[in-house]
């Protein structure tokens, strides 16, 4: 593991600060306090959604850095539920078909390495009816600012460990889902050329 990812770990958290109270908290608690059942976050970090799920969740988190893993084991332990915490990539999730009520992944599809290939686990490992919820920075729909996106996506990545140019939401419909919500923001606090927010549900198209 390389000492630039051990950093980001550590610092993430105080990084973020900024944003989570400027309104990507409230974000959180909001869309999280719909899920029920069992559900599945992928990419978990360091546990900044824990907090936000109502009682009766059975929750299974997977995260496949060592270093953020270590963290969200720490906060898992200060939370009176239980939590399944597995350390997989979003690429290949050890569940069989239809397994979960709710997936939700916020700030992830940004950074795995084959967004496809996540979406399509997601929808894999859902039932019948379940839901996506997520909340992702996305390409901006201005196109001077996206253009900035593309010119400083190489710095971003090296910085954060993701890309700040990809079209997630309409990645999320090629993958076999139909957007059920959706709204438009910014992470403010954040440098501009990774505000645009995209915040939303979605539901598995039956074939």
């Amino acid at each position: 593991m390389s000492l630039r990812r051990r950093f980001f770990a550590a610092t993430y958290d105080s990084m973020s600060k900024g944003t989570e109270k400027a309104g990507l908290q409230a974000h959180r608690e909001t869309l999280l306090s719909r899920a029920s059942g069992r559900v599945i976050e992928i990419g978990a970090g360091t546990g900044r959604n824990l907090a936000f799920y109502r009682d009766g969740v059975e929750l299974t988190v997977t995260e496949p850095d060592p270093s953020m893993a270590r963290r969200l084991e720490r906060r898992i332990r200060e939370h009176s539920r239980p939590v399944e915490l597995v350390r997989a990539r979003a690429e290949e999730l050890p569940f069989g078909d239809g397994q979960f009520d709710f997936a939700v992944s916020t700030l992830v599809l940004c950074g795995v390495a084959d967004q496809e290939q996540a979406l399509g686990e997601l929808r894999r490992v859902l039932k019948p009816g379940g839901e996506l919820l997520f909340i992702e920075h996305v390409r901006s729909a201005e196109p001077g600012l996206a253009r900035w996106q593309d010119r400083l996506n190489g710095v971003n990545r090296f910085v954060v460990h993701c890309d700040c140019n990809r079209s997630t939401v309409d990645a999320i419909r090629r993958a076999g889902f139909a957007i059920t919500e959706l709204a438009h923001g910014e992470m403010k606090k954040a440098p501009p050329f990774v505000r645009p927010l995209a915040v939303g549900a979605a539901v598995p198209v039956t074939p």
